[in-house]
């Protein structure tokens, strides 16, 4: 029973770790969330690049947002690839309903890659008319001062490139309050504990902007056409040309929509193993996020004794979502479905670390380990 009990030691002080790591993340969220809104200098000509596939739930809105922006000169550019696509419908009654900035629309089928939104992004591109360059997904719904929230960091040159935290909000039942609460509680706290540890190489999707110098300089969209981490390599290429990257002073929205588990686990899988591919160590070692499970373990192979672990874990735990919950003005989860999404953290947590296969919008990948992606045909997460 040595062993056992060594074991459970180690684990024991590695759910502690994860245990002062959850409260130090609800600490960094709320600090973020208090500091104040910071107001542009100047305000540079936009162009919003919006890749489309699809009508997915709350497009509509996610659009009009977009299009009611409070600021002098911008457009919006969304793409398909497809004379088709369902998003087309979409478009149409957003531009009838936003006649003053109503969104432009590119219809390109042409690939440049295994990346399809980059593909997308790769053909509108030409089209953009404007000095800023706005990525922005499909799924994020913002606020009237969105683009004076991300162009306000660009008024400093040492900035290539500004990035925006997202809060997901859920359009849909459980499973869609599932992934959001991993957004909430997972990504959004550790994100900002990264960067208070001083890793400044974080690029969300949600929203990525650069001055199109910037994007020249490092060579265009080209390079990531076969990249899954997409957002992480141009932020890495801005990274390399001397240029640090921002965040914006709030986050967005991000409308998260699962309509059962099989497409959650896939979702969130795919999640995982991009960020292992981009730094295995580092998401290896992100097991110390988990406290819980790290608790359980210890009881597991320790016995009765290291259950007082496994239960400050969840009590340490309970108290860092609640104050992430005041922080974004959330509504209290049940203990209940918190419990799912810590049984469902570690279950993700060991898929994604053994595997290199994702599934993504109806095809399989495999991620090479130089990050790019290979279309493959049958084979098993």
């Amino acid at each position: 029973m040595g062993w056992a009990s060594s074991i459970a030691g180690v684990l024991s002080l590695a759910s502690l770790a994860g245990l002062v790591y959850q409260l130090m993340a609800a600490r960094q969220l709320r600090r973020f969330m208090m500091e104040p809104r910071i107001c542009p200098e100047l305000r540079p000509s936009v162009t919003v690049l919006k890749p489309l596939c699809g009508d997915e739930p709350g497009l509509a809105d996610n659009l009009s947002s977009v299009c009611r922006q409070d600021y002098p000169l911008f457009q919006v550019l969304c793409g398909v690839a497809d004379q088709d696509d369902a998003a087309l419908g979409v478009v149409a009654r957003v531009k009838a309903e936003q006649p003053d900035h109503a969104p432009e629309l590119v219809i390109d089928g042409r690939r440049h890659g295994c990346n399809l939104k980059v593909g997308n992004l790769l053909n509108m591109l030409p089209q953009a008319r404007h000095e800023v360059i706005v990525i922005a997904d499909s799924d994020v719904q913002v606020e009237p001062r969105y683009l004076d929230d991300v162009v306000a960091p660009l008024a400093d040159p040492a900035v290539g490139l500004v990035t925006c935290l997202y809060v997901g909000r859920p359009a849909g039942g459980l499973y869609s309050r599932l992934g959001a609460l991993g957004i909430n509680h997972g990504f959004l706290p550790s994100a900002l504990v990264a960067r208070a540890l001083g890793r400044h190489d974080g690029c969300f999707g949600a929203t990525m902007a650069l001055r199109r110098t910037v994007l020249d300089q490092i060579g265009g969209l080209g390079p990531l056409a076969d990249v899954l981490a997409d957002d992480w390599a141009l932020g890495a290429a801005v990274r390399r040309s001397g240029w640090k990257i921002a965040l914006t002073s709030r986050p967005v929205d991000l409308l998260v929509h699962e309509p059962d588990f099989k497409a959650l686990l896939a979702h969130e899988v795919r999640w995982g193993r991009t960020i292992a591919a981009v730094d295995r160590p580092s998401y290896v070692a992100s097991v110390i996020t988990q406290p819980v499970a790290l608790g359980l373990l210890a009881a597991l192979f320790g016995g009765l004794p290291y259950l007082a672990v496994a239960a400050g874990a969840a009590a340490g735990r309970l108290w860092a979502v609640r104050a992430e919950e005041r922080a974004l003005g959330l509504a209290r989860a049940s203990l209940a479905i918190l419990g799912l999404r810590e049984i469902l953290n570690f279950v993700v947590f060991v898929i994604a670390c053994c595997g290199r296969s994702v599934l993504w919008r109806g095809k399989r990948f495999r991620i090479r380990r130089d990050g790019t992606l290979e279309l493959v045909e049958g084979i098993s997460s």
